[in-house]
């Protein structure tokens, strides 16, 4: 394959090409646990127990509902990415030059330097290390995430060992320790079911799902593809082929299923234990609660476990993101070397981690505001397409999509001005909207399909041919 067709070949894991034509399953093992161990930070630790407790009574829609916005959206996005191409890039092309670009680079500064990776040191010392050791100070933070991203730094030095490093050695020591403190929970937490908090009391499964995209997987999908594929491609005896190319898609969404599939084991355990802890609605966060059932079952070496349990999750997202975010830059612009671009963003993700939780917090939400609905409707848009024929759709994918942006533009600055969409109360109003846009652009494009097959085919290749320099 030339570098022209795959912007980065680095990112090859280095094990044996399949004999067979196609991809064993050996080898997606590995891939899998890597992109599971991607998934998996601190984030996806805290949020389902927190559910687990609040939706008491409600707990089964509500869980049903987390588990379509945390586990169902990033496997399909990962499933998209294969179907489009291999990156965020090819995914977006169809939307125009302008949206292409600001849409790729808001993904990655968003789950990366910006929010996603300081995260990861921040919340790995807000919950394992401040509550076990009793020392919370900025100057202590900071010590603490200097040595955090040091290791991520090596780590993610040659992408080439992530699935060695990631699959093979941290995931499984992840599993493990998660494996002990929920059995151990489900034998000694025997709290009485509650009644429902607010939230959950009337659309337990809408304030599921909403709790699901706070994991911010979905997003993180569009960054981790990329590695998937990449990984995948490097088995492919004949990559430049069209069989080969159905082979990486397949290869790639039984990855994506696996690693969903042991998301859901660990978000249904969690979110059990979290029901089961007494008085479990009296905890301020997801953290607190499990630091609590870690110490209720097994004593202070719960907290231990606890603690390495959010270290290893934390650590190894904080490795997949820095991976995908300077791979991502490095292509962007070539001029800047990989290494270059993931000592910037360990840089800028050390000062900001080292701020503290709130900080890193407080802008979470502005960012899934505005990305979601716009990540949801190229996702969708690009499903509809390869459901149909490839390069079928051009304005039913560009029409909703710039729906989408303007709809999350005047979420942020002027939500009084959408308001009145249903679902608006409950973070959906843009869904009636795009849906109506993409039967509009849909209808257009079947007027004249020569006319669609034709702009899609420029926009996909105008995107292999034009990293920025």
């Amino acid at each position: 394959m030339s570098t022209a067709d795959n912007p980065h070949p680095n990112t090859t894991v280095g094990a044996s090409k399949s004999t067979t034509g196609g991809i064993r399953i050996v080898t997606l093992v590995p891939i899998a646990l890597m992109l599971f161990s991607m998934f998996f930070g601190a984030g996806n630790l805290i949020f389902p127990p927190q559910l687990g407790a609040q939706s008491g009574e409600n707990f089964l829609p509500a869980m049903i509902g987390f588990l379509i916005g945390g586990v169902a959206l990033p496997v399909i996005t990962i499933i998209a990415i294969a179907l489009s191409g291999q990156s965020v890039r090819s995914l977006a092309a169809r939307g125009g030059a302008i949206f292409n670009v600001a849409f790729s680079v808001a993904v990655y500064l968003s789950i990366g330097a910006f929010f996603g990776i300081p995260r990861t040191g921040a919340v790995s010392f807000s919950t394992a290390i401040a509550p076990v050791t009793g020392v919370d100070s900025t100057a202590a933070s900071a010590v603490f995430n200097l040595f955090f991203f040091g290791v991520s730094y090596w780590l993610a030095r040659n992408p080439t060992d992530l699935v060695s490093r990631l699959g093979k050695i941290l995931t499984p020591s992840l599993l493990i320790l998660l494996c002990v403190l929920v059995v151990m929970s489900l034998f000694k937490l025997h709290g009485a079911t509650q009644p429902p908090t607010e939230q959950y009391v009337e659309t337990p499964l809408v304030s599921g799902l909403l709790e699901g995209y706070l994991t911010m997987d979905s997003i993180a999908s569009l960054a981790f593809g990329i590695l998937v594929i990449s990984a995948i491609r490097g088995h492919n005896p004949t990559p430049d082929s069209d069989t080969s190319r159905f082979t990486v898609v397949k290869a790639t969404a039984i990855a994506a299923l696996i690693a969903g599939f042991l998301l859901a084991v660990i978000y249904v355990g969690l979110g059990v234990m979290g029901s089961r802890i007494p008085d479990g609605q009296s905890f301020s966060d997801g953290a607190a609660l499990l630091s609590a059932a870690s110490l209720s079952t097994l004593g202070t070496t719960g907290q231990i476990v606890f603690g390495g349990i959010v270290l290893l999750a934390c650590l190894t997202t904080s490795v997949g993101l820095l991976a995908a975010t300077s791979e991502f830059f490095n292509y962007l612009v070539p001029k800047v070397s990989y290494q270059v671009w993931l000592l910037i963003f360990v840089l800028v993700s050390f000062v900001i981690a080292s701020l503290g939780l709130d900080a890193v917090f407080s802008i979470a939400v502005p960012i899934i505001v505005f990305l979601y609905p716009i990540a949801i409707t190229v996702v969708a848009a690009t499903l509809i397409d390869a459901a149909t024929r490839k390069y079928s759709m051009y304005f039913g994918f560009r029409v909703p999509v710039w729906v989408a942006v303007i709809w999350s533009m005047l979420t942020t600055v002027a939500p009084q001005t959408v308001a009145w969409s249903p679902g608006a109360t409950i973070q959906l109003g843009w869904v009636i909207p795009v849906a109506i846009a993409m039967v509009i652009g849909i209808i257009i494009d079947l007027i004249n399909p020569a006319d669609a097959r034709k702009r899609s085919t420029a926009a996909a290749a105008l995107v292999k041919e034009a990293p920025l320099t």
